[in-house]
């Protein structure tokens, strides 16, 4: 005795009717008449290539562009340091902007903050950092250090 077969037929809908210049609504749909399990969907497979290639394909890297993240000058200095002191709290490595620093050159709010808003920004930017503080930073293309 073989096993009962099961030819999946698709659902059907009834229109609702319209009346009096009104939309209908959306159709209801009503299961198959024979009812029954419907079988698992195709999973397909990626196309196959003949000939196949002799050589492993060029791995898929997205073109790399350097970018740092700044302080924008039209920002006002006193709202800089406020947003500068956050980004030192919270994980920017600010030694090398203290007066003994190698960095505190130029002496500046804008130039010291664009250094502590890159530092935070390139040691959290993996984990979903972000280059905003408030509104008062920017990313750039060109290198600021030159």
């Amino acid at each position: 005795m073989s096993p009962p077969s099961f030819e999946p037929t698709p659902p059907y809908y009834i229109p609702s009717p319209s009346s009096g210049g009104v939309n209908p609504g959306p159709p209801t749909i009503y299961p198959s008449p024979t009812g029954g399990n419907v079988p698992s969907p195709v999973v397909f497979q990626p196309p196959v290539i003949y000939p196949p290639p002799s050589v492993p394909p060029p791995p898929n890297m997205a073109p790399s562009t350097a970018l740092w993240c700044v302080a924008k000058p039209s920002v006002p200095d006193p709202i800089i340091q406020e947003a500068m002191n956050y980004a030192c709290w919270s994980g920017a490595d600010c030694t090398s902007i203290q007066p003994s620093g190698p960095c505190y050159e130029p002496n500046t709010v804008f130039a010291h903050a664009s250094y502590a808003f890159n530092s935070y920004w390139q040691r959290t930017k993996g984990a979903g950092g972000n280059c905003e503080f408030g509104g008062t930073a920017m990313l750039v293309a060109v290198d600021p250090s030159k």
